[in-house]
């Protein structure tokens, strides 16, 4: 899979201000960015909720006590 280069992201950027403009392409940024945070935060919390559901249903299973120790 080819990367993405220096060309490349300065035509994505010529693009980007064509589309959006000079005055509007920081607040699609800062926009971009605060939904790139919102959703890593949502994913953390996503696998700390899964985390903590896994360790409680751990806890509702009942230990198997070896034959050995009756």
């Amino acid at each position: 899979m080819p990367s993405i280069g220096f060309p490349e992201l300065i035509l994505i950027l010529v693009i980007a201000l064509i589309v959006f403009g000079p005055g509007k392409l920081p607040e699609v940024g800062a926009s971009l960015g605060r939904a790139i945070n919102e959703f890593k935060n949502a994913s953390r919390e996503l696998m700390s909720d899964k985390s903590a559901s896994e360790e409680e249903e751990v806890k509702k299973i009942p230990q198997k006590k070896d034959q050995t120790e009756e």
